[in-house]
C-alpha cells in the first residue's frame, strides 16, 4: 500500500502541483530541487510503500524519506521530490495515490516536468502534452511545441489521462535530451517554461551549479539502489529454497 502522509493540517484547496519523477535526462529532480531551494519549500510530508527500496536520504544531516513534499504557500504551491527511479509495477499505484490526493486536498492544477529523447535538430524547444487543447494553446503561444501524435509512460502519463478523463487541468513539459546525459541546462529550460506559463520568477542564475550537486547525488543513490538489488537477489539465489526476489 501507497500512503501520502502529512506532518498535520495542511489546507492546499487551490494550489498548484508539480512532480517530476526521476527519467531520462534527470530533467524533473534537477528542476523540483532547485524549485524547493530557491522558493524556500517547507517539507511538509512524505510517500510511504513498503514496497519502495530500503534507502533513506540525508538531507541538512537529518534522515528523511526519499520521496518528499514541500510547499510554497505565497505562490501557493506544492511539490513532490523523488530521490529514486519508480519501478514499473508502482507506477499505476503511486498515481492513483497521487491523483487521490489531489482531488481530495482540493489541487486542481498539475505540472509535470520530464525529458524526451533528442531529435538531433540544432534548436530544441521544450515539449508539451496536455489533459485538453486550451492547456495546450497556451503552452504554444508562450513558446512550447505541441506533440500531436506519440506515447507517454510512467507516473506523468497516468496523471495525465486521470486528469483529461476527469477534465481537469494536467499540462506535461518535456524537454528534449541525450539519454545518457544529465545537464543542468535541461532543468534551465524546464523552469524557464514553468516562469511563462505560471507567472513565477524562479531565479535561474544558480542552477547550473546546483543542479549538479542533485544530478550526482540522485545518480549515487540509483547504482547503490542497484547495488544492493543484485546482492540481495544473489543472497537469495544462493539459497536452497526457492527464489522469493523476482
Amino acid at each position: 500500500m501507497i500512503e501520502i502522509k502529512l506532518f498535520g493540517s495542511v489546507n492546499l484547496n487551490g494550489y498548484t502541483f508539480i512532480e517530476g519523477f526521476p527519467g531520462i535526462g534527470l530533467v524533473g529532480p534537477m528542476a523540483i530541487s532547485y524549485i524547493i531551494d530557491k522558493l524556500g519549500m517547507k517539507y511538509i510530508g512524505y510517500m510511504q510503500s513498503d514496497h519502495f527500496p530500503p534507502l533513506v536520504s540525508i538531507h541538512k544531516g537529518e534522515p528523511v524519506p526519499p520521496i518528499r513534499l514541500y510547499t510554497a504557500d505565497k505562490e501557493k504551491l506544492v511539490t513532490i521530490f523523488a530521490e529514486f527511479p519508480i519501478p514499473i509495477e508502482l507506477v499505476d499505484e503511486i498515481s492513483t495515490a497521487i491523483y487521490d490526493f489531489l482531488r481530495k486536498s482540493g489541487i486542481v492544477n498539475t505540472y509535470s516536468i520530464g525529458g524526451i529523447p533528442d531529435t538531433g535538430e540544432t534548436v530544441q524547444k521544450p515539449f508539451v502534452v496536455a489533459s485538453n487543447s486550451s492547456i495546450t494553446a497556451n503552452a504554444v503561444s508562450s513558446g512550447l511545441q505541441a506533440i500531436e501524435e506519440g506515447v507517454a509512460t510512467g507516473v506523468s502519463a497516468l496523471l495525465l489521462m486521470k486528469a483529461a478523463l476527469d477534465k481537469g487541468n494536467d499540462i506535461c513539459i518535456m524537454v528534449p535530451v541525450h539519454q545518457n546525459i544529465a545537464d543542468p541546462a535541461y532543468a534551465e529550460i524546464a523552469i524557464t517554461s514553468l516562469n511563462k506559463l505560471m507567472n513565477l520568477n524562479i531565479d535561474i542564475t544558480d542552477l547550473d551549479k546546483e543542479a549538479k550537486i542533485v544530478q550526482a547525488k540522485i545518480k549515487e543513490i540509483i547504482s547503490k539502489h542497484k547495488e544492493s538489488h543484485e546482492s540481495y537477489k544473489k543472497a537469495v539465489d544462493d539459497t536452497s529454497g526457492p527464489s522469493m526476489y523476482a
